[in-house]
């Protein structure tokens, strides 16, 4: 397997430390609101990325992150009148809720900032101690002239930064690019004591702690969206590894940029949308599917046009699924031939470079044209079998059965069309008679002022 890792900024060879084991990290959301649909596609990704090492045959431990203090909760709660704690509580829950309604699979950790704050504390202390910090009236930052290959993940030249959009300027600061690592509380805000007074850690130092304290010094794999590689993802390793000398995590994933027809997604653009709003009209396999046939690295765009494609895509291997009834297929043991061994070994060659889900969905769709010409089931089997790897078909008892009920109120509704017209012919015999056989099969018609309605009977 090899993944393109952003340190090196090439595809690499990929070990796990430990033979067999995963240990694998990705920034989770700040909750302070829903999260919008730019994020849910990194929660997607590496959602993939988790269960195809599963699928592969490795024990996967995956922790993501839970930020639950930070200016965004602070405002937030103002806004809503309720308490920090209440706000995180309530958009943790939901974030929750939302994402199992995409088919994401709860990480086996999900630490809260809050809950590590003394390990936080003991972090920066020993930073300082180093050298590699200094406090300033309550505020601690982290000197990065100290680091000598600070900006390696970035790739920027320190002596180039400068105050800017994402380094806001701060006379206090020795050098623009000085992150902070412990905030001074201002009145009414949550706090915590430290030796430099009342306060709390910095979002940088949160991640540290939290994915050292699950997976230890080093592991395997750290990922999250391209906006994070600086300043967030650059200033964990310059405390990692300013701390102990050993590097935060081997390989560096990020999944590209999501615009909204072809403009940045922002409040003021009103073109903002949460996983929420999306959901409302389309499945998690949809949007899975319209996410992973692009390659993860790549940027893109979020339309209506290219979700209805998506939409259309995937109810063609539902058609399938319900064609064959694989609810009743499914228990049986798939032998798969020599021709379904190579489609599998070509879908993990796709995925064994660089998760190359675009390339791998291409693959199902290969097996699924060969099913059409000879009908084997075992075809079908196959296609569910890798399908699962990347997320897909995970709901299908409850998938089939709404897609039948739909199919059914719609038949239905045709009949009483049918119906409709001819009473209008005066074909009273074809009107009664659609009554009759619909009576028989539990459908009850009742004519009304404002139209037909029908109801289920006994």
């Amino acid at each position: 397997m090899k993944i393109y890792n952003t340190l090196t900024r090439k595809k690499e060879e990929f070990h796990p430390i430990e033979e067999g084991k995963i240990k694998l990290y990705a920034c989770g959301p700040t909750v302070y609101n829903y999260f919008h649909i730019g994020n849910a596609r990194a929660f997607l990704f590496f959602d993939v990325v988790r269960k195809y090492f599963e699928y592969s045959g490795y024990d996967v431990t995956y922790v993501q992150n839970i930020t639950d203090i930070e200016d965004k909760l602070i405002n937030q709660s103002k806004e809503e009148g309720l308490t920090v704690q209440k706000i995180a509580e309530k958009y943790f829950n939901s974030f929750l809720e939302d994402t199992r309604a995409l088919g994401i699979k709860q990480a086996d950790h999900q630490p809260k900032a809050t809950e590590y704050i003394d390990e936080m504390i003991k972090l920066i202390k020993k930073l300082e101690d180093k050298g590699f910090a200094y406090e300033v009236e309550g505020d601690v930052y982290f000197s990065v002239t100290k680091l000598p290959d600070y900006g390696k993940l970035s790739h920027r030249d320190i002596d180039e930064l400068k105050a800017g959009a994402r380094i806001k300027a701060n006379k206090q600061k020795k050098h623009p690019a000085d992150f902070t690592l412990w905030k001074k509380a201002k009145p009414g805000e949550p706090n915590w004591n430290s030796p430099w007074g009342k306060g709390r850690p910095g979002w940088h130092t949160e991640c540290v702690v939290m994915s050292r304290s699950l997976l230890g010094k080093t592991f395997d794999i750290h990922g999250g969206g391209n906006d994070l590689i600086f300043p967030h993802h650059e200033n964990e390793i310059a405390q990692a590894e300013a701390s102990t000398g050993n590097p935060l995590a081997n390989f560096w994933m990020h999944n590209g940029y999501l615009n909204i027809e072809g403009e940045k997604m922002s409040k003021s653009l009103n073109n903002f949308f949460t996983a929420r709003d999306i959901m409302k009209d389309y499945d998690s396999d949809t949007i899975r599917f319209f996410f992973l046939s692009k390659h993860y690295r790549s940027p893109i765009d979020f339309n209506e046009d290219i979700l209805k494609e998506s939409k259309k895509a995937m109810r063609s291997f539902y058609t399938l699924l319900k064609e064959v009834d694989y609810l009743k297929l499914r228990q049986d043991e798939p032998k798969y031939s020599t021709e379904l061994i190579r489609y599998k070994n070509i879908f993990i060659k796709a995925m064994n470079d660089d998760f190359n889900t675009a390339k791998a969905i291409s693959i199902l769709f290969d097996i699924l044209k060969a099913y059409r010409k000879n009908n084997k089931i075992n075809f079908v089997h196959l296609i569910v079998e890798l399908g699962n790897s990347l997320g897909f078909f995970q709901n299908l008892e409850q998938q089939l059965s709404e897609d039948l009920n739909q199919v059914s109120e719609q038949l239905i509704q045709l009949l009483i069309e049918y119906r409709n017209t001819f009473k209008k012919d005066k074909n009273w015999a074809m009107a009664d008679t659609i009554r009759e056989d619909l009576k028989k099969i539990g459908v009850q018609l009742n004519d009304t002022p404002s139209g037909t309605e029908w109801e289920l009977i006994k």
